[in-house]
């Protein structure tokens, strides 16, 4: 057994398949992978990593396993899920997970090949364990899979604590071993116990918080967009680069070859230095037309393109971000009231205002360089069709604004 101090959980030990799995390279390059991006940027103690965000989600598990009276190889298949579940992670997280996902046809937890393979496949199958089986509880398949990847796994128990730590905001401050304790198998579905609506809306809330205010600050989002934007861009200049070895790089081996390479050199330094793009336009979801909400990548990038040749830019420097339209998977949580199963969105009367509230705050972005601002802002709003007055809120009025204050927002 391995005992390891945890900034969050105190004491972590670690035993049987995990322990054995710790040591793999697969685990450990989780060491090299921020939980959160580029959100150091915006917060700079938010320097935590998949690695320690790892071991915390294998403590929660462990500790629900024990109060379930879960043992034997579901147990173990648990366990080993929930150390191997962030290690198909590219580097910076999510932050490029769009771009490789579109490349390869993967996301971060489809990782059956990397558990089948190396020494993380030896050491699964050295404890009796089928490395196929595993990967399916990494994907949320399965009864078990619900522990690791559901509306109420220890992945999104340790991650708000951590992320709230760590950013040192306090909106993340759930109480992970309530809800932990209160975890029960009800049918197949894995529910919260009576009497614990109130910690099912913990989650609902600390997520509806963090999100605004950490993992999708302004700050956040415009360096996720020039990452993103650069990291295609190295794609598409080095021929012997693919999307799967990009994939598999940690984040300082994305920067160097981000330093490297001639068309994203520029980006490289902006990052070293801080040097960001502004905003041009910061547009709330009314004003934004449906055709933009729906528009394909390709869209977006021509758009980008066309509003940069009008207005004398480098390609490069103009990048336009349309966020998903917003969710709120928590609501699907499950909950027993008396006897009866209901999901948290039909029995909690803040759903519905948490879900208003998230549509509010949701935002279009048109980023480019400092001494640009305004005259993008003023292309991007003709060019996009954004409807001024209903789209864009003064941040430092709090009124309805023209368009002569609300482009070149920064």
């Amino acid at each position: 057994m391995t005992t390891i101090k945890d900034s969050v959980h105190d004491h972590i030990e670690v035993e049987g398949v995990a322990a054995d799995l710790l040591d793999t390279p697969a685990v450990q390059r989780l060491r090299h992978i921020k939980q959160l991006g580029t959100v150091q940027l915006a917060y700079p103690s938010a320097n935590h990593t998949r690695f320690e965000h790892s071991l915390g989600v294998y403590h929660l598990a462990e500790q629900a396993l024990d109060q379930m009276e879960v043992d034997g190889i579901d147990a173990e298949r648990v366990r080993a899920a929930a150390m191997l579940h962030d290690v198909g992670h590219g580097p910076f997280s999510h932050n490029i997970e769009s771009l490789t996902h579109r490349e390869t046809g993967k996301y971060h937890d489809d990782v059956d090949e990397l558990l089948a393979t190396g020494q993380v496949g030896d050491v699964l199958r050295a404890n009796g364990l089928e490395p196929s089986r595993v990967a399916g509880l990494v994907a949320g398949e399965g009864k078990y899979g619900q522990l690791v990847s559901g509306e109420l796994d220890v992945d999104r128990m340790d991650y708000l604590v951590r992320d709230a730590h760590h950013t040192g905001v306090p909106y993340g401050t759930i109480d992970p071993g309530r809800l932990v304790r209160a975890l029960r198998f009800v049918d197949g579905e894995l529910v919260l116990g009576p009497g614990n609506v109130q910690s099912a809306e913990s989650l609902l809330v600390a997520r509806a918080l963090m999100n605004p205010t950490v993992y999708s600050h302004h700050v956040a989002r415009i360096s996720k967009a020039m990452l993103r934007s650069a990291a295609e861009r190295l794609l598409r200049s080095d021929p012997d680069l693919t999307a799967g070895e990009l994939r598999r790089m940690d984040d300082h081996g994305l920067i160097v070859a981000l330093r490297l390479c001639e068309e994203t050199a520029e980006f490289a330094r902006r990052y070293a230095e801080r040097d960001l793009y502004k905003r041009a336009v910061w547009a709330e979801l009314g004003g934004v037309p449906d055709w933009l909400l729906d528009a394909d990548h390709e869209e977006i990038r021509e758009l980008e393109a066309e509003i940069a040749a009008t207005c004398d830019l480098d390609p490069r420097e103009v990048l336009l971000d349309v966020p998903a339209e917003p969710s709120m998977t928590e609501s699907t949580s499950r909950v027993m009231v008396g006897d009866e199963i209901r999901q948290l969105g039909r029995q909690s009367p803040l759903v519905k205002a948490l879900r208003t509230a998230q549509y509010q705050q949701w935002r279009l972005g048109v980023y480019t360089v400092e001494t640009s601002t305004e005259r993008v802002g003023r292309e991007a709003v003709d060019r996009l069709g954004l409807d001024v007055e209903g789209a864009l809120v003064s941040e430092r009025r709090g009124r309805p604004a023209t368009l002569d204050e609300f482009v070149g927002v920064e």
